[in-house]
């Protein structure tokens, strides 16, 4: 197999990728965003202690067939947590699974 002229994810086509990372720091946040029909995707998760979202999703015996994103972060809780804007932008752009957003409902006793 040939790499691309990039020899990147940047070189498969149909998968869009962003970089976004705090200055001075050595940490970031990748996002792959694939074709409006997604993409099939696979997972091995390695490591003492590891940090993953929804990666039970692609068991096989699961109802999801594809992926919209794939988030690649530190493992942190703040790694972890910047998948929350992936799915939100994904949300209001009409991907994944039909869902409700949340609602918070306040009463007065």
């Amino acid at each position: 197999m040939r790499p691309g002229p990039n020899n990147a994810l940047t070189d498969v086509a149909g998968l869009r990728v962003g970089h976004a990372r705090v200055p001075g720091a050595l940490s970031g946040t990748t996002v792959v965003l694939a074709a409006a029909a997604g993409a099939v995707a696979g997972v091995d998760v390695r490591g003492a202690a590891p940090g993953t979202r929804e990666t039970d999703l692609l068991d096989p015996r699961n109802l999801v067939s594809t992926v919209d994103a794939v988030v690649l972060a530190g493992g942190s809780a703040f790694g972890l947590a910047a998948a929350d804007g992936v799915a939100a932008a994904a949300y209001d752009a009409g991907a994944g699974w039909p869902a409700t957003a949340p609602e918070f409902i306040c009463t007065k006793p």
